[in-house]
């Protein structure tokens, strides 16, 4: 029979950002003989409008052209601004530091968009990610300095059967140079930085647009008033400027503490920004450790690993680590595997 022994190519439902590391993760995908579709996903925005959106969608439609894969374009606008931008604005309300890209990656790429490619029969999910999967494995990239491991904390073992991450082992400089060479549109586009889907804003006016300033008190560690502040929604743990002193201290002075109730900010020498133990709620695992006495754990993206213990949800580090902020994520690692995270509290 003709075409008896013809196999039906794996279908892909690529994340098409406009940049250049979806869309060399695009080409590989079909070097390595994958059925390509390319996904805009237009999550902020008007179409006149948006902080360089329309400029992402064009870029994405010249690099599924030049590399002739198919193009489809969701609109999750709607859900995006529920799911993570108010999340992003009620964690700063309530005095914490939120991590809006963990919860992108949770409730819009590997969320709705993972749905959507379940639904319409794709074999496989994909994206530009700095990581990598091995088995039911989430681990980190091979370049350290554009891991993404961090965010994607989230994922579960299910989800990590149906990803691909092309550009996991690879370079940002083999990136660049890989889509240099094939002539991707994309080729010469600068990082994308800032928040999920938006970009680079400047955070202060961002939650401006959505949170007032309410001057509150700036008080030292024995309980002295010493300055004014704008509100506390505008400080993370460890900021050494924007505050109003007016006590000359001799020495800089940093927030260590927030309370939301009373508006009031903790301030106090670098030294006490400093924390040897801390508590995480929600945690999740995607591969639970067993009898493992030691593991690492990193509280912000790209820093550094330390060497932890934890017990129910209390974690313990081997050093101190400066700026502890509660509500961004701490993610635990076994060597380049991630095991799981939680929220810090």
């Amino acid at each position: 029979m003709v075409g008896a022994n013809t196999k039906k190519k794996k279908r892909v439902a690529l994340g098409l950002s406009g940049g250049v590391d979806s869309s060399v993760a695009a080409y590989l995908l079909k070097e390595k003989g994958y059925d390509v579709t390319a996904v805009y996903m237009k999550c902020w925005g008007d179409d006149t409008k948006g902080c360089g959106v329309e400029e992402d969608k064009m870029y994405a439609v010249q690099s599924a052209a030049h590399l002739d894969i198919k193009f489809e374009q969701l609109d999750f606008r709607k859900e995006y601004k529920e799911k993570v931008i108010q999340y992003f604005y009620d964690e700063y309300r309530a005095g914490r530091t939120p991590n809006p890209d963990v919860m992108c990656n949770k409730e819009i790429k590997f969320g709705l968009f993972f749905d959507w490619a379940v639904k319409n029969n794709f074999d496989y999910v994909s994206t530009g990610h700095y990581a990598r999967i091995r088995g039911e494995s989430l681990l980190k990239g091979v370049d350290a300095s554009k891991d993404q491991s961090y965010f994607l904390y989230l994922l579960n073992r299910n989800q990590l059967k149906k990803i691909l991450f092309p550009i996991g082992d690879l370079t940002k400089k083999e990136v660049r140079a890989l889509a240099k060479k094939i002539g991707l549109p994309t080729q010469n586009r600068p990082d994308s930085m800032g928040i999920c889907f938006i970009g680079e804003v400047n955070i202060r006016k961002f939650l401006e647009e959505q949170i007032s300033p309410k001057k509150g008190k700036v008080i030292n560690t024995i309980g002295e008033v010493i300055g004014e502040h704008d509100g506390i929604w505008y400080y993370t743990i460890g900021q050494r400027h924007g505050f109003k002193i007016k006590k000359y201290t001799g020495v800089p002075l940093y927030v260590i503490k927030k309370d939301a109730e009373k508006n009031e900010l903790i301030v106090g020498e670098e030294k006490k920004c400093y924390s040897k133990e801390f508590d995480v709620e929600n945690i999740h695992w995607i591969n639970k450790p067993v009898a493992v006495k030691k593991l690492g754990v990193r509280i912000r993206h790209l820093g550094e690993v330390y060497p932890a213990g934890i017990n129910n949800n209390h974690v313990m580090l081997e050093k101190p680590a400066f700026g502890v902020a509660p509500g961004q994520s701490a993610v635990f690692y076994l060597g380049d595997e991630v095991l799981g995270g939680g929220i810090i509290k």
